[in-house]
């Protein structure tokens, strides 16, 4: 789908600062405002997820390149008291191997106005300490999972650490980390049996479902469209054993589509990326770890804020940059148009 079929004009070239309307918030050519902040804390990971890195693991960032908690938190105030940032959600790598992090959240929850706060995770370790977040001050949680055979877990992440997951599942539930939603990768060939099973599994225990199309964000760049499963294909798999009706209330700028199962109240999303792009309603900002500010899951280009951070910026000046980068946001992600090319860094180093 290209910009043109979103119902958005093309804008090519470089845009004028100039033309930019004199507003704090992070506006866009398009009308769009960023108010949605996706925070990477690290780009390392404890599991080795077949769609995301290789075995061996990658690159990891050198410690010193990447943020300081003091210098994270400077950022998140900056956005949220200059920029207009509403929502904060935590990202990795996986988020739970940043030391410090529950100091970083209770300083975000500090700031006023104080952010809605999430995070996602691979929810291993989390049994131990979701309730010091729940205290910090975290408000829900996004766990992965893909899968409930334990050989097939152990497979798909080469780590045998289901019954891990399991729990901290429970423990956020516990910790009234609510709603606690489930994110779920189907691949042909590996898990797409388990649509049913996954929601079946998320109702009886009180979580939200959500289903992600696989993206071209994997390091290796082994992402092909025959092994994606889609929106349509999950929908058609679950509506075998479901009644589906489409949730009332207003998407907004939220990723998923939503449908009631059998009447409500539960109900179960998809983030359909590839095959029904939002990005017309896109609402979001991302900070990697190392300092970089992108306006697109997707972009081919970073701002540096941790060189202004580090070279004496003022908060109005860090200000600055980052408006100007959301202000050269393109119209869509371009996935499904021609010449798309991956952008250079792996979604563990971007963030989620």
């Amino acid at each position: 789908m290209t910009a043109v079929d979103l119902g958005i004009p093309v804008v090519r070239g470089t845009p004028e600062a100039s033309d930019r309307p004199d507003t704090p918030l992070l506006v866009d050519r398009f009308g769009r405002i960023a108010k949605d902040l996706r925070v990477s804390l690290t780009d390392r990971c404890n599991l080795r997820c077949t769609y995301c890195m290789p075995a061996e693991g990658l690159d990891w960032l050198p410690k010193s390149d990447q943020l300081t908690d003091d210098e994270l938190v400077r950022l998140m105030r900056i956005a949220v008291t200059l920029l207009g940032v509403t929502d904060i959600r935590f990202t990795g790598g996986e988020p739970l191997l940043r030391r410090g992090l529950e100091h970083v959240i209770a300083a975000t929850a500090a700031l006023r106005p104080r952010p809605r706060m999430s995070m996602t995770t691979n929810g291993i370790g989390l049994d131990r300490r979701a309730r010091a977040l729940k205290e910090a001050g975290l408000n829900r949680i996004n766990i992965s999972l893909d899968t409930l055979s334990a050989s097939r877990f152990s497979t798909l992440t080469r780590r045998n650490r289901l019954e891990d997951v399991f729990a901290g599942l429970a423990a956020a539930r516990e910790a009234g980390l609510t709603p606690v939603k489930v994110n779920s990768v189907l691949l042909r060939g590996v898990n797409e049996d388990e649509a049913v099973p996954l929601l079946r599994f998320c109702v009886d225990n009180g979580y939200q479902l959500r289903f992600i199309e696989q993206m071209p964000l994997d390091p290796q760049h082994g992402w092909t469209r025959t092994n994606m499963i889609t929106a349509a294909e999950i929908l058609a798999s679950l509506s075998t054993a479901f009644s589906l009706t489409p949730e009332p209330a207003p998407r907004g700028g939220a990723p998923a589509e939503r449908w009631l199962v059998d009447g409500g109240p539960a109900v179960v999303g998809v983030i359909a990326s590839v095959t029904r792009p939002f990005c017309a309603a896109c609402d979001r900002t991302r900070l990697t770890s190392d300092g970089q500010v992108r306006n697109c899951l997707f972009s081919q280009s970073e701002t540096d804020l941790r060189a202004a951070l580090r070279g004496g910026a003022s908060d109005d000046e860090i200000a600055s940059l980052w408006r100007a980068n959301s202000w050269a946001k393109a119209a869509g992600h371009g996935i499904n148009d021609a010449g798309f090319h991956q952008p250079d860094r792996p979604m563990s180093a971007i963030g989620g």
